[in-house]
C-alpha cells in the first residue's frame, strides 16, 4: 500500500470510530461521567490507571471505584479523613488492590495541594516534540511520598523503556482537541502533536500490518518509531490513528 492509499485508509477509519459511539464501549466513558475539570482528571487517571484486561471489568470496577469516592473523586482526595479511607478496603482490579488504591489517593492530593494538578506537572515536563519524558517526571512526583514498593508498576516510566500504554490513552483523552467529543482537550498548554500513540497488542499487531511498526517488541523504542510513522501521515494530531489501529485490531480482527 502506498503512503497517499494508506493515510487515506487510516483516515477513513479514524471517521469510522472516532464518533461519540466510540464513548459506549470505552473506558473513556468514565470521565465523561464528570464536568468539573479536576473531576475529570482524577476519574480519567484511575480509569486509565486500571484499563487492562477485560474490557467489561474495567468498566465495572472503575465504576465501582467512583461510588467508593462519592462521584467527587477531586472532593474526596482534598478532603478525605482516615475513616474515608477505610471505605476503599476490598478494591481489587487484577494486581491493583487498595493498597495500591490508597497510596494513589495519597499522591494525588499531594499533587493537588503541593504541584498545581497532574496538569501543571505535564506541562512544565513537556519537551516540544515529546511527553515521554514529561511521564518519567510524573513519576517522580508521584511516588515522593513513603509508599509501598509494590506500587510503582502502577505507573510505567517511558526511560526505562516502556510503552506507558495507559499513561499515553489518559494524555490523548486530556490533550487532544476533539471534534466529534471523545477526547476532552482540556489541557490546553500541550498540543495534540506531544502525543504518542497508546502501543498495545492490538495496535502494535495492526501498525506491524501495515508497515509502521517493525520491532517486534512493545516498547519505548516500537512507540518511537510509531510515533515517526505516524507523524508523517498527520505532523498536527498523529495519536488520532489510535482510533483507526485500535479500531481494526480489536473490532475487525484485521
Amino acid at each position: 500500500m502506498k503512503k497517499s492509499e494508506l493515510k487515506s485508509f487510516l483516515d477513513f477509519k479514524v471517521e469510522q470510530y472516532n464518533t461519540p459511539e466510540f464513548i459506549e464501549s470505552d473506558p473513556v466513558q468514565i470521565p465523561h461521567q464528570f464536568s468539573k475539570k479536576e473531576n475529570i482528571e482524577i476519574s480519567g487517571f484511575l480509569t486509565a490507571t486500571i484499563a487492562w484486561g477485560n474490557r467489561k471489568s474495567i468498566l465495572k470496577n472503575a465504576n465501582r471505584l467512583m461510588e467508593m469516592l462519592d462521584r467527587s473523586p477531586h472532593d474526596f482526595i482534598l478532603n478525605h479523613s482516615e475513616s474515608d479511607l477505610e471505605s476503599l478496603t476490598g478494591f481489587v482490579h487484577r494486581t491493583f488492590n487498595e493498597t495500591d488504591l490508597i497510596y494513589f489517593i495519597s499522591a494525588l492530593k499531594n499533587i493537588y495541594k503541593h504541584h498545581g494538578g497532574i496538569e501543571s506537572i505535564f506541562t512544565q515536563n513537556a519537551e516540544k516534540a515529546s511527553l515521554q519524558p514529561a511521564i518519567h517526571e510524573f513519576k517522580k512526583v508521584f511516588f515522593e511520598l513513603p509508599h509501598p514498593s509494590r506500587t510503582q508498576k502502577h505507573v510505567s516510566d517511558p526511560l526505562k523503556n516502556s510503552a506507558a500504554k495507559r499513561i499515553n490513552m489518559y494524555l490523548r483523552w486530556m490533550v487532544r482537541k476533539d471534534q466529534a467529543g471523545v477526547d476532552f482537550g482540556l489541557w490546553e498548554k500541550l498540543d495534540a502533536s506531544q502525543l504518542s500513540c497508546p502501543l498495545d497488542v492490538h495496535s502494535g499487531n495492526v501498525a506491524r500490518k501495515l508497515k509502521l511498526l517493525k520491532r517486534k517488541a512493545n516498547d519505548a523504542k516500537a512507540l518511537n518509531e510509531l510515533d515517526i510513522s505516524l507523524r508523517k501521515l498527520d505532523p498536527v494530531d498523529p495519536v488520532k490513528y489510535d482510533f483507526a489501529l485500535f479500531g481494526l485490531g480489536v473490532f475487525e480482527k484485521y
